[in-house]
């Protein structure tokens, strides 16, 4: 698939760097899972190293759909694969995050219960319509990603208890009312196209 426009009669080959690199985050998934639950997430190294996979995994999501979309190489495999990366990957942050007891499993469940949600509502509406991504939806992906950020890092070490916890948990906050209220918006949203 490509953009209109650009090379609408060849479309774009299935190899190529933006496919790669959602593939490369795919691949990182259970690589970020393994460095993250070493010595029970004790480790301030292995932290460390967990947020290092996790910060160069979600930069390869800002990275290849930007590159797809400039270079006209929008295939249906990425259109496909890009989004199952990206809740791979964020799913096994939380989920990993849970296990060790940093995060609550009501908080993920709520998260991943939307997204799992969500997914199945767009494919559902499909026929009617294409629910775009919503500024609310953009801003749920990049406090998400902050929010796990700040729960991988060992920053009490750094600045206290007390910081760490109160801006931790005012992150998660945010991103719980941001998920659950874009994905409202997309109800709302798969509503109206279905009366079309």
């Amino acid at each position: 698939m490509s953009r209109p426009g650009v090379g609408a009669s060849s479309p774009a080959p299935l190899l190529n760097i933006a496919n790669v690199l959602t593939g490369l985050r795919l691949l990182l998934v259970p690589v970020f899972l393994a460095v993250l639950l070493v010595e029970q997430g004790r480790s301030v190294d292995w932290r460390l190293a967990a947020f290092g996979v996790f910060a160069v995994a979600a930069f390869t999501d800002r990275l290849d759909g930007r590159i797809a979309r400039s270079r006209g190489l929008v295939t249906a495999f990425g259109t496909v694969a890009d989004p199952i990366a990206d809740k791979a990957l964020t799913g096994a942050a939380w989920v990993g995050l849970s296990v060790l007891g940093l995060i609550p499993w009501w908080a993920t469940i709520v998260i991943m219960g939307r997204e799992l949600a969500i997914t199945l509502l767009r494919l559902c509406v499909l026929r009617h319509g294409v629910i775009p991504a919503s500024r609310g939806g953009k801003a749920k992906t990049v406090v998400q990603s902050l929010a796990i950020g700040l729960f991988l890092l060992p920053l009490e070490e750094l600045f206290g208890d007390l910081v760490v916890v109160t801006v931790r948990w005012t992150v998660l906050a945010l991103a719980i009312v941001l998920t659950v209220g874009s994905g409202l918006d997309y109800v709302l949203q798969a509503m109206r196209l279905r009366r079309c």
